[in-house]
């Protein structure tokens, strides 16, 4: 069953394009991991907070990720996060066009 996972974190940026060029690598390395369906970048500029959501084949993958990318945010010196993690809906998420593999039987 597909398992989306979320994580918030206060920055103080880059933002915008800046963000493009400084992670870039990082995200085309977030891209290869392994079960990862998609990111979805976040960032609020004015509430000094970025993070992400994250959709995963399956819950060991979104588990492996959290623990991975946990570590390396505290290795940026970043040790507030907030994360959220929870399997989905594929029926009623397609519905609602939400781009979730259906399940299968």
């Amino acid at each position: 069953m597909a398992h989306l996972l979320f994580f918030d974190f206060p920055t103080d940026g880059p933002v915008g394009d800046e963000a493009v060029t400084t992670f870039g690598d990082l995200a085309a390395d977030i891209a290869a991991e392994d079960g990862l369906l998609w990111k979805v970048w976040t960032e609020d500029a004015e509430a000094g907070t970025a993070g992400g959501a994250y959709l995963f084949t399956d819950r060991a993958s979104a588990e492996r990720y959290l623990a991975k990318h946990t570590a390396r945010l505290a290795g940026f010196g970043i040790t507030d996060v907030t994360t959220f993690s929870t399997p989905v809906n594929a029926g009623l998420s397609a519905i609602t066009h939400a781009p979730v593999p259906q399940q299968r039987p």
